[in-house]
């Protein structure tokens, strides 16, 4: 097989329907616009969350507490998590990394304290939650802070 003859399947490709093509093709005139209106002119397009000039929901509910838009918050990864990991292995986040368990870690890793670890690991993460440092610890483990 030659990539001059790869084709899609049959019925995969449909032809663009043409409108504007005169009222006997039944999208002629107005082309499905409808008559008027904002959604009739040429360069229409609905901004997100658009309510048709009604105060968007956005808007109307009230705004609460303070929203650090500089933060830097970490990547998240649950105990349950390292049990891929063999008895007594270092972990560290170039091997979650490895492993697929995390993609982007930019800021770092915080492991929290959900799930079940059966393995005595030593790990190592920007940050744990008081409940997985404790649980690590308590398998003979360690929760290195980097």
């Amino acid at each position: 097989m030659k990539l001059s003859e790869l084709s899609p399947a049959p019925g995969a490709v449909q032809e663009r329907f043409r409108v504007g093509r005169g009222h006997g093709s039944g999208n002629g005139k107005t082309s499905g616009r409808g008559h008027k209106g904002q959604k009739a002119r040429s360069g229409y397009s609905r901004k997100r969350g658009f309510e048709g000039g009604q105060m968007p929901l956005a808007r109307r509910l009230p705004k609460r507490g303070f929203v650090n838009i500089f933060a830097k918050p970490p990547a998240i990864v649950n105990l349950s998590a390292f049990e891929v990991f063999e008895d007594g292995a270092v972990v560290s986040e170039a091997e979650l990394r490895a492993r697929g368990i995390v993609r982007k870690c930019e800021n770092g890793v915080k492991v929290l304290g959900q799930g079940d670890l059966t393995k005595r690991l030593t790990i190592r993460a920007r940050a744990f939650s008081a409940c997985a440092a404790a649980r690590i610890e308590a398998l003979g483990g360690k929760a290195e802070v980097v």
